[in-house]
């Protein structure tokens, strides 16, 4: 009768498994998808050189796109030279001359994931600052 029992149980969780609807999987977002969503509700201003180091916050790795350094509520988009090198899993290694990070300077980039090596690096470009649309 134990064995009957088992048999039943597998039986109906097995016919559970096979009705549940299937899972489907999120379509990965691109880099640019990312980005747009990121920046939704912001508008673009002019473009700067160098932003303060010292007043960013947080900074997001977007794969193969750009960085973003949020300074308040202010996003700062760079698009690096070798912008196709990026990976979200790898850390950010910059040296500052003074206390900003400027269009001039390069980031290195620390492979985390990968046996702690060196994945090479990404030269800086403008930064371009976006803020909130006031409504």
């Amino acid at each position: 009768m134990k064995t009957l029992t088992a048999a039943v149980v597998s039986t109906f969780v097995a016919a559970a498994v096979l009705a549940a609807p299937a899972v489907q999987a999120k379509p990965k977002l691109t880099g640019e998808e990312k980005l747009a969503k990121m920046l939704e509700g912001r508008e673009a201003g002019k473009p700067v050189n160098c932003i303060t180091m010292s007043r960013v916050t947080d900074t997001t790795v977007i794969d193969k796109t750009a960085i973003v350094y949020r300074v308040g509520s202010t996003l700062y988009v760079n698009r690096p030279t070798n912008a196709d090198l990026l990976d979200n899993d790898d850390l950010l290694v910059t040296r500052l001359w003074g206390s900003q990070l400027c269009s001039v300077d390069t980031v290195q980039l620390y492979d985390r994931m990968g046996g702690h090596m060196w994945s090479g690096f990404v030269g800086l470009k403008q930064f371009v600052p976006y803020k909130k649309i006031k409504k």
